[in-house]
C-alpha cells in the first residue's frame, strides 16, 4: 500500500515569536517537526511496512522545510519530496491544498494519507479537510486508533466531544491522527546519516500540471500584542481563613470574579 504523509518545520514551542521592524514573523531558536507530524509519521512507516508497502512523505513550502523532511527520513520513511512555488509564502490554505493533492496524484497509486491533527504554529487543520476535497476522498478527521487495514476500505476509532465512534470507508482516504495513537520512534544515528546526505526533489507548479488559484484571503499585516503592565500582590493575614477571605475581597474589587 502506498501511504503519504505530510510535514513542515514549525518554530519550537519555547521559542520568543515576535514582529520585527518590517513586519516579518521572527523567532529565535531552531525549528522543529510540528509536533503532531511525528504521530502521523509514526503511523505511516508503520502501516506501509505492515502492508508491505512504502511510505512518502511531502512538505509543502520554503526550503527550511527540508529540516522536517529529513527527520521524517531519518524516523523510516522511505522518500521525501518538497512542493514549492514562488509566491506560495502568500499564498491562504486552499493553495497549499492544491498543491498537496497534486502531489499526492503525482505520486500515485496512493491509497491514504495520514496528517497530523493540526499545524501547531498557526493552530489550524483546514488546508487538510481542503486536500481531501481536492483529491475527492474520504476525509476521517481525530482517528486514536486504527483497526484494520484491508484490501479496500479502512476501519478506525475516532474520537469525539461525545465519545469513541468506529467508522469504516473505502480507500482512498485521508485520516488525521490524534496524540495517543502511537509513539513516535526517535530516529536512529544511522537513519540520521543517511538522511542528511539525501536529496530531496522540488515539485513545482510545471511538474504538477496546476496553475496557483487566486487567494481568497490575503494577509495585511502582523503585529505584536501590546505589552501589559503585571503587578504581584502577596496577601498578608493571620489565617488560611483569612488570607483566602482577603483574596476574594481583592478578586472582586478587580473584577476577576
Amino acid at each position: 500500500m502506498r501511504i503519504v504523509s505530510f510535514t513542515r518545520s514549525t518554530p519550537d514551542t519555547a521559542a520568543n515569536v515576535e514582529v520585527d521592524g518590517s513586519g516579518k514573523v521572527v523567532w529565535d531558536g531552531a525549528n522543529i517537526v510540528n509536533p503532531w507530524d511525528e504521530y502521523a509519521l509514526e503511523e505511516a512507516i508503520a502501516r506501509a511496512k505492515e502492508t508491505g508497502g512504502q511510505a512518502t512523505v511531502i512538505a509543502v513550502g520554503e526550503e527550511a522545510h527540508e529540516e522536517a523532511l529529513k527527520h521524517s527520513l531519518a524516523m523510516g520513511m522511505n522518500d521525501a519530496v518538497r512542493v514549492y512555488e514562488d509566491g506560495l509564502d502568500s499564498s491562504d490554505s486552499l493553495t497549499w491544498a492544491t498543491l498537496a493533492a497534486a502531489a499526492v496524484e503525482k505520486v500515485g497509486e496512493v491509497k491514504l494519507v495520514i496528517c497530523g491533527k493540526e499545524s501547531i504554529d498557526v493552530q489550524t487543520d483546514q488546508h487538510i479537510y481542503q486536500t481531501a476535497r481536492k483529491l475527492g476522498w474520504i476525509m476521517l478527521s481525530n482517528v486514536s486508533k486504527i483497526l484494520d487495514l484491508s484490501d479496500g476500505s479502512i476501519k478506525v476509532e475516532r474520537t469525539t466531544d461525545t465519545g469513541v465512534q468506529q467508522v469504516t470507508a473505502q480507500f482512498p482516504a485521508v485520516i488525521t491522527v490524534l496524540k495517543g495513537i502511537n509513539e513516535p520512534r526517535y530516529p536512529s544515528f544511522i537513519g540520521i546519516r543517511k538522511a542528511s546526505k539525501a536529496a530531496i526533489p522540488v515539485w513545482r507548479l510545471s511538474d504538477l500540471g496546476v496553475t496557483l488559484p487566486q487567494s481568497a484571503t490575503e494577509v495585511m499585516a502582523f503585529e505584536n500584542l501590546p505589552a501589559r503592565d503585571m503587578t504581584t500582590e502577596i496577601i498578608e493575614g493571620g489565617s488560611i481563613e483569612e488570607k483566602a477571605t482577603k483574596l476574594v475581597d481583592r478578586l472582586l474589587e478587580e473584577k476577576v470574579l
